[in-house]
């Protein structure tokens, strides 16, 4: 009986994977290659986009995202100090400013900051649309990191805080050079998987326009799509950010098995 069961799962097995290859092969078939590789690869287009999407688009939307990053990092470290505070001020307008950016879409903060402030206060924020934008990045970016850091200054043991206090360290001392060491250890791949979705909502930029030169990667291949009625620079721009963010999120799987073998 054994034997019959391990049979009928080895010809179940073969089966599903025979249907999935047929599957896959019937796809393959069915395609209309010609039709695809004018549309999506055109090697020529790619070649007039060369090297104009790396040294512009790419670049940019690398530079933008760490731009992006350390503002909303550094935000992120204060509110979450704030919150984290026994003066009740200071973690009520960190809870307030955590929930208000993390509850609002992304696109609308940008939006907010590069036409709905200039516009209702008229303040010309720094940068042009670029700089509105980016600031946008950095409000939302900063109340993600904020929790992500609130957590993880949490998690240090108490134990910790106390024998440093025990020694005579002050409390900003063993927050400075006990606690947020320690703290930061614990959030480094929660703050790479923050870098990565930053990558990805820097595309979120169009919404406040760009000049020539500070188009990032998608709004550089969206024009490029438009301009020649073909949908290649679109799949490029897919690929190079697929070459940034695979190695990235490999990283982090790394970071944290790794992490997990030390506890």
């Amino acid at each position: 009986m054994a034997l019959r069961k391990r049979t009928r799962g080895r010809i179940y097995r073969f089966s599903i994977y025979a249907l999935f290859v047929a599957a896959i092969l019937a796809l393959i078939f069915a395609t209309n290659w010609p039709r695809i590789t004018r549309q999506f690869l055109d090697l020529e287009l790619v070649a007039k986009m060369w090297p104009d999407i790396i040294t512009t688009g790419l670049r940019n939307t690398l530079l933008f995202t760490l731009i992006a990053f350390t503002g909303g990092l550094l935000l992120g470290i204060a509110l979450a100090l704030m919150k984290l505070s026994s003066v009740g001020p200071f973690k009520w307008f960190a809870t307030a400013w955590v929930e208000l950016f993390r509850g609002l879409p992304a696109l609308l903060t940008i939006f907010a900051m590069a036409f709905m402030i200039p516009i209702g206060l008229g303040w010309r924020l720094p940068g042009g649309p670029v700089g509105a934008g980016l600031i946008g990045l950095i409000l939302v970016a900063s109340a993600y990191m904020a929790e992500t850091i609130r957590a993880g200054l949490q998690a240090v043991p108490k134990g910790q805080t106390e024998a440093a206090r025990s020694l005579g360290m002050s409390s900003i001392k063993t927050m400075i050079f006990i606690v947020i060491p320690q703290g930061f250890r614990i959030v480094i791949p929660p703050l790479t998987n923050e870098f990565v979705l930053l990558l990805k909502d820097t595309s979120l930029l169009f919404i406040a326009g760009a000049f020539v030169w500070s188009k990032d990667l998608t709004m550089f291949a969206r024009d490029a799509a438009t301009q020649n009625a073909n949908s290649t620079p679109l799949v490029v721009a897919a690929i190079l950010y697929l070459i940034v963010t695979i190695p990235l999120t490999r990283f982090v799987a790394w970071l944290e098995r790794r992490m997990a073998r030390e506890r």
